[in-house]
């Protein structure tokens, strides 16, 4: 019998994944991963909302229990802390905007908690994310591609995931849509069957992110000039971790007409503001770049790429440039290309790979 660690955030999705695997014949543990230090539960509890709870422990335990499965919990809190929390401080200290989600799966879910598993003869680590794996065999790799759901479709946030980790995990909810996946654990009888999804950054539930920046950092914020493309000073901004790219609303400026972020300037301490004509551009250069259905870019590749969680793909062509960066040029111009998001490459249905925009 094969044995799967499934990591189970006390959520239904993940509670539903391991429910399906013991169906399945798997030999199933839950694994609640623990990645928060008590001060930063504190901190973070204050809104009255984050996964690592105590409450969210005992619904994957209840989950765990019912469905007559052991349940454990890991302490990766100093992990999470390094690679997730502090690499999404320091990102915007440099004026670049991160997906977390990006980074937790890269060094914490997939990567710690995979070679946990493997240290304790697990055959593999699942998890209730909606994707698909499978081995190729005239490729003679491993591919990851969009869910049936495409609405909760969540490839984008898994782009990082290497040939061993995709050989290695189990994504039991790739086939399913979310109304199945509820319906499946109020059959059942599950806790957390009617439990609404996360939709903030676990650590910063408040959305205040300059807040959590100061705080973790001990950081001072430092006001600086807001100034048009041309560089005529317009005002004076908060703080620039204060703006994000795209953004329009809470400027705290007045110019008479709608105005954006269009760029941050950090060595100046310059938010540069211009019309919604000045966000869109149709190149983008990105690195960090993980490789999934090619081993290898020889030449150009025509794709459809995403540069936001949310958006929906664009027709694009992909070339490497060398020196461990990709160009992506799209068909049409793309709105709020933001540095230190990912860029996201599909063939179809397939994720061909992914990088960091610069």
């Amino acid at each position: 019998m094969k044995k799967v660690m499934v990591g189970m955030s006390g959520g239904v999705d993940s509670s539903v994944a391991a429910m399906l695997l013991r169906e399945q014949g798997y030999e199933v543990m839950g694994a609640t991963l623990k990645l928060f230090s008590d001060e930063d539960i504190s901190e973070a509890q204050k809104e009255g909302k984050t996964c690592c709870a105590l409450s969210d422990v005992m619904d994957a335990r209840s989950v765990a229990y019912r469905l007559g499965f052991e349940h454990i919990v890991f302490n990766f809190k100093d992990n999470f802390r390094e690679y997730v929390m502090k690499h999404f401080a320091d990102s915007y200290l440099c004026g670049r905007t991160p997906n977390p989600c990006i980074e937790c799966n890269r060094h914490v879910k997939f990567d710690k908690m995979l070679r946990r598993a493997l240290e304790l003869e697990f055959d593999y680590i699942a998890t209730g994310h909606y994707a698909v794996n499978e081995y190729d065999e005239a490729s003679g790799r491993w591919l990851l591609k969009r869910s049936k759901d495409r609405s909760k479709d969540q490839t984008y946030v898994l782009y990082s995931l290497t040939q061993e980790q995709l050989a290695h995990t189990l994504f039991p909810l790739g086939s399913l849509e979310k109304t199945q996946v509820r319906s499946l654990a109020e059959k059942a009888g599950l806790v957390n069957s009617s439990k609404p999804d996360s939709q903030d950054i676990c650590f910063v539930p408040d959305g205040d992110y300059a807040g959590f920046i100061e705080r973790f950092t001990g950081a001072e914020i430092t006001s600086g000039n807001f100034t048009d493309t041309s560089g005529k000073v317009l005002g004076e901004h908060k703080g620039i971790i204060n703006y994000t790219v795209g953004q329009r609303k809470g400027l705290g400026i007045s110019l008479g007409k709608p105005a954006y972020v269009v760029k941050k300037d950090i060595e100046s301490n310059t938010v540069v503001l211009g019309d919604e004509k000045d966000l869109y551009t149709k190149t983008l250069i990105a690195d960090d770049f993980n490789l999934i259905s090619v081993s290898e870019l020889k030449e150009p590749m025509r794709v459809t790429a995403k540069t936001r969680y949310s958006q929906h793909e664009q027709p694009a062509v992909a070339s490497y440039l060398g020196n461990g960066e990709y160009m992506v040029e799209f068909d049409e111009p793309q709105r709020a290309v933001t540095s230190g998001q990912a860029v996201v490459l599909y063939d179809g249905d397939c994720v061909v790979g992914g990088g960091t925009i610069k």
